[in-house]
């Protein structure tokens, strides 16, 4: 796992397959393998190199420390891609990953030619508000949820009532949440930085393609809130991909990977 110096702090990444690149950028508390188990196998299959990142505060990369803005993840990614010179590349991010992407949008947009935004929006709104602030209470408070209960929490927070009510999947489900429980005080500067202003009216400068994925029974990221940032972008593409939460690349991996290569090849969006 390589680490390069950018914005003077290590930053860790990956890379899979070759051709042209694809950045993945993850959403709080998340490390870039959580993309290998479904995407980077199917956008190596099409053809393309995948980078995924791990965003300050996901070791090996150095912790964001206590003044970690939104424009800093947005330095970061933008610096990584000057560091492989990969730019302009294709780019997807999901829940926090695709804020920042919609920010590099903004203030680097010759860094990206193509961009699936997925369980995004361009606002804070009163839920996305509340939770935010319970879990940073919760992380500077010093208490440590039990696995168990954090899994379980988990699991209602992301993912859908038909991954609920299968047993047999759930099982699964609750054991590697059960193993991966985060440490929120690693990532307390993430934890802050999902609470933005309305940037809806700064998208409008948008000009890169853009293709918005939102997730139907999403609990965190409503997908109104999406349908809303894709209304933003000029020519802003939507799709809703039902059966899923927030969690929906892991719950939904053949739609979602469909939406993005199709969208990536200039192909008609299936419906899921």
């Amino acid at each position: 796992m390589p680490v390069a110096r950018i914005n003077d702090i290590a930053l860790s990444y990956d890379e899979y397959g070759a051709g042209e690149p694809v950045v993945m950028i993850t959403g709080t508390g998340a490390p870039g393998r959580v993309w290998r188990a479904y995407q980077v196998p199917a956008l190596k299959a099409a053809g393309y190199r995948v980078v995924t990142i791990d965003n300050r505060g996901i070791p090996p990369s150095d912790g964001c420390g206590p003044d970690f803005t939104l424009d800093d993840m947005v330095a970061d990614v933008a610096g990584l891609i000057e560091h492989l010179g990969t730019g302009p590349c294709r780019a997807v991010g999901f829940s926090l990953g695709a804020i920042a992407l919609q920010e590099l949008l903004v203030a680097r947009p010759e860094l990206v030619s193509e961009a699936v935004l997925m369980a995004t929006s361009g606002r804070a709104d009163t839920f996305i508000r509340a939770m935010a602030a319970a879990d940073v209470e919760l992380c500077d408070s010093g208490i440590k949820l039990p696995p168990r209960y954090a899994a379980h929490v988990q699991a209602l927070q992301n993912l859908s009532p038909q991954s609920l009510n299968d047993e047999e999947r759930l099982s699964g489900w609750l054991d590697v949440f059960e193993m991966s429980v985060a440490d929120l005080s690693a990532v307390r500067g993430q934890l802050e930085i999902q609470v933005i202003p309305d940037r809806r009216p700064a998208y409008r400068a948008i000009r890169c393609p853009c293709l918005v994925i939102g997730f139907r029974e999403d609990l965190v990221v409503r997908p109104h809130l999406a349908r809303e940032v894709a209304d933003s972008i000029p020519g802003g593409r939507y799709t809703e991909i039902s059966g899923c939460g927030h969690y929906g690349y892991l719950e939904k991996p053949e739609a979602v990977n469909s939406a993005i290569i199709d969208f990536f090849a200039g192909r008609t969006l299936r419906t899921p």
